[in-house]
């Protein structure tokens, strides 16, 4: 068994309104130091072991659902468990 942490954010080139409005909240309410906010999504996946190398399935699951390819980028750790620690 995999134990998956995906990171999902968008690619420099694009721009993040939802991390400017927060940035721009943050110094409202006098957090001044704040350079930059960056909003992203995060799963965590366990996936069963099978035939297929699991960087594989996960590549696949980001490039069909989890990430628009075009505007985000993504990262992932792969972790193998004993089905014991999975429970």
């Amino acid at each position: 068994m995999y134990h998956v942490k995906i990171y999902i954010t968008y690619k420099e080139s694009i721009l993040d309104p939802q991390g400017e409005t927060i940035k721009k909240t943050l110094h409202q309410l006098n957090y001044q130091n704040v350079a930059s906010v960056t909003v992203g999504k995060y799963f965590e996946i366990d996936l069963a072991a099978s035939d297929e190398a699991p960087e594989v399935e996960v590549e696949r699951m980001c490039a069909e659902l989890l990430a628009n390819v075009n505007m985000e980028s993504y990262r992932y750790e792969i972790e193998a468990v004993s089905v014991n620690e999975a429970i």
